[in-house]
């Protein structure tokens, strides 16, 4: 369908609104249900397509620090979900395998068969159900601070978890994700909350059959310690890479976007886990586990 600047062919025209990116924002309509992206202004020839998928009750606003710098190496898109940001409501609440299947179906409304996908936070269970779904679509995922498993619950535990981290944050994260928790709604973060707490996440995450980058953060109050994820992850042959970055907490893609950019450019590459020489001092990342069948590192 034509998409027209502020809105789709046939529909009230929105109110324009003050770029918040460097992408470009457009709309389109999907299921009937009208949604709001951000997609590399010029794509770069023969580049791979990249979505980063946003968390839970949030848009894709506070993901664009580090879709930005990644937008000149892949085709980029970083959509606002069906019932999230800026993006209409479904007329039924949305589970993880729902919003699995929105994410498909806003793929081929663009025209794109594969695509490499970066999540955050609860962003994660929705690749791996995407990658459960679509095997043939995926060529590689990128989970960082994977959430929506035994650790979050129950949803008191959740809260408490969350109003840790908010400290650990930048300032900055609060002006961009809270008017995002304030549309979502009281209710639909009970709805997400129940569906999330009936999520495999772990029996997907483990049954992935592509490369999977996990980053996790050593400040994040949302996962367990990085040991933990190393133990779990070791109990089957995988493809899976663990990183972790010191310094970070829970939304490292908009608290630490160059040293992330800069980890997504070598995992995509297969090249060895070095530290961001554009970010010296700032934060550390390293290697700490690397499953059986995940491809090598290669030199050069």
């Amino acid at each position: 369908m034509p998409v027209r600047a502020g809105g789709v062919e046939g529909r009230p025209r929105r109110r324009p609104r003050r770029p918040t990116t460097t992408l470009a924002e457009r709309w389109t309509r999907v299921d009937g249900v009208d949604v709001f992206y951000r997609e590399s202004p010029t794509v770069p020839d023969g580049a791979s397509v990249m979505m980063h998928v946003h968390g839970f009750g949030l848009s894709g606003r506070y993901l664009l620090p580090t879709a930005e710098r990644l937008a000149d190496d892949f085709h980029t898109l970083v959509p606002d979900l069906p019932g999230f940001g800026r993006s209409g409501k479904s007329p039924s609440s949305l589970d993880v395998p729902d919003l699995a299947h929105a994410a498909a179906r806003f793929l081929d409304d663009r025209g794109i068969d594969r695509v490499t996908l970066v999540g955050n936070s609860m962003g994660c269970p929705v690749i791996c159900e995407f990658a459960h779904h679509y095997p043939d679509r995926i060529e590689r995922a990128v989970l960082v601070s994977p959430a929506g498993g035994v650790f979050n619950q129950p949803l008191r535990r959740a809260m408490g978890q969350i109003s840790r981290d908010g400290p650990r944050e930048p300032v900055g994260l609060m002006r961009v994700v809270t008017p995002d928790y304030l549309r979502f709604g009281v209710p639909s973060t009970v709805r997400m909350f129940k569906a999330l707490t009936t999520y495999p996440s772990l029996d997907r995450l483990l049954s992935l059959h592509i490369p999977t980058l996990a980053v996790l953060g050593d400040r994040d109050p949302l996962m367990p310690g990085h040991e933990r994820v190393k133990a779990v992850a070791e109990q089957t042959d995988n493809r899976l890479l663990l990183v972790r970055i010191e310094g970070a907490a829970h939304a490292i893609n908009f608290s630490h976007s160059g040293e992330l950019a800069h980890l997504i450019r070598l995992f995509m590459a297969d090249r060895p886990i070095v530290d961001d020489p554009d970010s010296p001092g700032q934060a550390r990342l390293y290697e700490i586990h690397r499953g059986s069948q995940h491809p090598p590192a290669r030199e050069g």
